[in-house]
């Protein structure tokens, strides 16, 4: 049963699959897949925090913070389940850098994102970024690094995670602020 089920899923997957066809379709699936990557998280997040006012210095202290606390839970779960990639070229970073696909990181990632902007942002970015994160997640699987299961499980895992971590971020970061020689805002 549960063979034919992972069978279901990557047969789904590959049905969705568009890294191996050249145009526009894959340049833009290409485009949204990266958008996800941590590393552009974090800078921009940084960006942010050292050039804008206390609402979005705010904003970018939540999302990096709790990035990189859903990377260890994220990776931690990879690392336990170790379900290998698809078969495939591109994304070649990733598959250097991290093996496993079970949970997809970039799905987590972006529905975190997504979650927090929404508690946080003003309403317009909650659109842009509720639009985004399904794309992201079924970008990765275009490309060839992921499963529909994977980002799936991303998906609920990111928003599993900043659910969780919304109510206590006051008290996390207010404590976080007694010790820190520069306050995060």
């Amino acid at each position: 049963m549960f063979k034919s089920i992972l069978k279901l899923d990557a047969d789904w997957s590959y049905t969705l699959r568009v890294a191996e066809k050249p145009g526009l379709l894959r340049k833009f699936a290409s485009f949204l897949a990266h958008s996800g990557d941590s590393w552009f998280w974090a800078a921009g997040t940084m960006i942010l925090w050292g050039i804008s006012g206390p609402f979005w210095d705010k904003w970018a202290v939540y999302q990096l913070f709790w990035i990189a606390v859903l990377a260890v839970v994220v990776m931690s779960l990879k690392f336990t389940i170790r379900r290998r990639r698809p078969e495939g070229e591109w994304g070649a970073i990733y598959r250097n850098t991290d093996p496993h696909s079970f949970p997809s990181g970039h799905a987590a990632r972006a529905f975190l994102i997504a979650v927090i902007g929404t508690a946080l942002g003003p309403a317009w970015l909650a659109i842009v970024l509720w639009i985004w994160a399904p794309l992201v997640a079924l970008a990765r699987v275009a490309m060839g690094v992921h499963y529909l299961s994977d980002v799936f499980a991303g998906m609920v895992t990111g928003i599993a995670v900043a659910l969780l971590i919304l109510p206590v971020s006051p008290i996390v970061f207010a404590f976080i602020n007694q010790f820190s020689p520069l306050p995060l805002w």
